[in-house]
């Protein structure tokens, strides 16, 4: 008998296939994500600034106004998402991110870079939330929602890897031409606007949106309900406050390491500017590897551990930097990248768990974002303050034991019950997709689903799927899907 799509076929004990849907969702998504945040300016922005005549505190400045306008900007994004539709925000989007890695083409100005930042604050808070959402929703519809902290894993890898193919090439090319750094990224985000538009509808998680753009003068007031539905979502679960929090141990160490201590580190140990650049490609190759594959994570602990794992492996890889030379920096850099890349699929599902069905999901993942760079932009002014005292040693231990009293806490809250999981989120958190072993007392790699390649967890079934969806159901009463 042949087995229907997104079902196992009966006494194979095989995972659940994909559908045609689901499997389209997942390449797109692919795509988009790789070609959004492939800025190839990313490793000369600086110097192209300086050559533009921009001081210091000019270049700083403008990114200091960078992140100020993401977090003001990522509410009323999440809002206009839930509103219209995840699909059409990831367009609007790309379009925004198009326009904005132009103008410094346009313009090669203090004006037209600070015109650049604040329009690519406003692309990236326009997608940071909806491409997890319309991913999330898509393949839920679908019935193959166990594959989705492989594609989240994998989008993240697989622009990592393009990363590391093309930010080599930066420098040729713009020996040819000096725009071609922002010229390529206009390019790349015109690709992804042709991912987004090739998107497929999502008819239920789509409803809404259709229902919000007929409220004409009413939307205003739709907003404000989104807004209010969200605040209330986090207040009335402790679950999901308490999993962000979680997440921005992670968010934090990774961004102030890898973006603002990078350098200062390298260079501390006497690793001179030459070698940055194959460093930082043998931490991106590190980190995308890890990435793709969270599923190499053994299911003897539950995802949230994991994290928490993980986040005290990143502490304390920056502590032992104080500790080591030259090439074990490197190494110990290595591992901080891999680390990070389990982390944050296997994070960013928890935090898609824990979201309540019918929520606004784009608004409450903005929610996360704003938290996270909220927290990290204290970080960096306190990192900033210790590097110009030379306490770059005392700095990295300070902030692995903060890290350490934080996961600490949250641990106590865990265990203690004062914080209480529903059983949808206990049947979720089987999260890390099982490895064969599990199953049969062997300790073999996991299964690999044919065609795509990816691996899944076995078919929770459609009772397994109700049993999860119930706790909020009960209290939305909600009719079954």
């Amino acid at each position: 008998m042949r087995a229907r799509p997104g079902q196992a076929r009966p006494g194979t004990g095989a995972t659940t296939g994909l559908t045609d849907t689901a499997r389209l969702i997942i390449r797109l998504n692919y795509g988009f994500q790789l070609l959004f945040n492939l800025l190839w300016w990313m490793p000369v922005f600086y110097a192209y600034q300086k050559a533009a005549g921009l001081s210091d505190g000019q270049i700083f400045g403008i990114q200091s106004i960078y992140y100020v306008a993401f977090c003001l900007l990522e509410i009323p994004t999440g809002l206009i998402a839930d509103r219209i539709g995840t699909r059409n925000c990831l367009r609007a989007g790309a379009v925004v991110m198009t326009a904005a890695n132009l103008a410094p083409v346009v313009s090669s100005s203090y004006t037209g870079f600070l015109i650049h930042f604040l329009a690519i604050a406003a692309g990236r808070s326009l997608t940071s939330g909806a491409a997890s959402a319309y991913l999330y929703d898509g393949l839920r519809a679908e019935r193959c929602d166990e594959h989705y902290l492989r594609a989240e894993g994998t989008a993240r890898a697989l622009g990592l890897a393009a990363k590391v193919v093309c930010w080599p090439l930066v420098g040729p090319l713009m020996a040819l031409s000096h725009p071609a750094p922002y010229v390529l990224s206009a390019a790349s985000a015109a690709g992804s606007l042709v991912c987004a538009v090739l998107l497929p509808r999502l008819a239920g998680a789509e409803a809404g949106a259709d229902a919000g753009r007929n409220d004409g003068g009413r939307r205003g007031g739709a907003f404000l309900r989104d807004a209010g539905t969200a605040l209330r979502c986090v207040a009335a679960s402790p679950w999901l406050a308490l999993v962000m929090v979680q997440g921005v141990a992670v968010f934090t160490l990774s961004r102030i390491c890898q973006v603002n201590l990078f350098q200062p580190i390298l260079l501390d140990h006497g690793i001179g500017e030459a070698s940055h650049g194959g460093v930082l490609a043998a931490m991106t190759v590190a980190e995308a590897v890890a990435s793709a594959r969270p599923q190499w994570l053994s299911r003897r602990l539950p995802p949230v551990a994991w994290v928490s794992v993980l986040s005290l492996a990143l502490a304390g890889t920056l502590a032992a930097m104080t500790l080591g030379g030259p090439w074990a920096v490197v190494a110990l850099l290595c591992l901080f990248a891999a680390a990070t890349g389990f982390a944050f699929p296997v994070q960013r599902k928890l935090v898609n768990d824990a979201i309540p069905a019918h929520a606004p999901r784009a608004t409450l993942l903005s929610v996360e974002s704003i938290v996270d760079r909220a927290v990290c932009a204290l970080a960096a002014i306190a990192a900033g303050a210790y590097l110009s005292a030379g306490r770059l040693d005392a700095l990295l231990w300070h902030s692995a034991l903060a890290t350490a009293v934080l996961l600490g806490v949250f641990q106590l809250l865990l265990r203690s019950g004062v914080v209480a999981r529903g059983d949808g989120v206990r049947d979720r958190d089987r999260a890390v997709p099982p490895h064969e072993g599990d199953r049969t007392g062997a300790n073999s790699t996991a299964s690999t689903e044919a065609g795509d390649g990816s691996t899944a967890p076995a078919d929770m079934g459609d009772a397994g799927r109700k049993e999860a969806l119930e706790p909020d159901q009960a209290s939305r009463g909600q009719r079954t899907p």
